[in-house]
């Protein structure tokens, strides 16, 4: 299976050869200075934007939560907008830690496109590797022809999750003070779904905001409880960081279950039961 990483200077060299694959710039808002204003300030050469608020969500919900997954039809005629066809390979960045990338990633391999890889190091890695930018719009290509599946990656309803602890790992990729229920800036109750472990999506990455090495993910991965053995399923806000998740438990050779609704969905239905603490 192709590794969901790509690094900046194999990327480079595909751009500089003419054998670009179709790149797409996921920069999520940082700041004060949303995504797509970064993008128009400088972007990979051929780059095209995507939102995730609107191009890889559908509208928030109490009951789907704050990033709901988009219906199939949408995120193919995304695809197809981006001149996506059926064997394309897509790689995705962002600013630097892969999480708003990982997103499209994850969405990419459920909609059966295994070759869709996320750009280790982001921005970040691409200037390091002598890589440089352009800005402004980029310039749509012709209309792509990619017919897609979808569903193609495991998913916990909130149901499943609920139940999910009985008999597998459940781990929550939020932030630890959030997790333990000590602070809750968003949704509307602090706290984590019973039995959770914690996860924080930070773990995955080493001091320059790559991926850590697969034997680095394992060593992490196994002290969690999350062994090769286990079911896992993971979680995390609003189903956008848990993906990070998934991608490194790719790498260090396991499989996840996202839970898309995530903490939002679970926080905003008063019937289900809130643990809080480290445990």
């Amino acid at each position: 299976m192709t590794s969901p990483l790509i690094e900046a200077e194999e990327l480079l060299e595909r751009v500089r050869s003419g054998r670009a694959p179709v790149i797409v710039d996921a920069r999520w808002q940082l700041g004060a200075h949303d995504g797509h204003e970064r993008y128009l300030g400088g972007h990979i050469p051929g780059a095209l934007f995507v939102d995730l608020e609107t191009d890889l969500a559908d509208p928030p919900s109490p009951q789907r939560g704050r990033h709901p997954l988009p219906s199939r039809e949408r995120f193919q005629a995304l695809l197809r907008r981006l001149g996506v066809d059926a064997g394309d390979d897509v790689v995705v960045y962002d600013q630097a830690h892969g999480v708003s990338a990982a997103r499209m990633w994850w969405m990419l391999r459920n909609a059966g496109i295994p070759t869709a890889r996320v750009l280790d190091g982001g921005l970040r890695a691409w200037g390091e590797a002598g890589g440089r930018l352009e800005g402004g719009e980029g310039t749509l290509p012709d209309d792509g022809t990619i017919e897609i599946d979808w569903d193609r990656m495991p998913q916990l309803t909130i149901d499943d999750a609920a139940a999910f602890p009985e008999h597998g790992v459940l781990l929550d990729a939020r932030a630890p003070e959030r997790y333990r229920g000590e602070q809750e800036p968003v949704d509307p109750r602090a706290g984590h779904i019973p039995g959770a472990l914690s996860s924080p999506t930070a773990g995955n990455l080493d001091e320059n905001a790559r991926f850590l090495g697969s034997d680095r993910l394992v060593t992490r991965f196994d002290a969690i409880g999350a062994t090769d053995d286990a079911e896992i399923g993971v979680y995390c806000g609003s189903g956008v960081t848990a993906a990070h998740v998934v991608l490194a438990l790719e790498l260090a050779g396991r499989r996840g279950a996202l839970f898309p609704g995530s903490w939002s969905q679970w926080s905003n239905d008063p019937e289900r039961p809130v643990a809080t603490g480290a445990v």
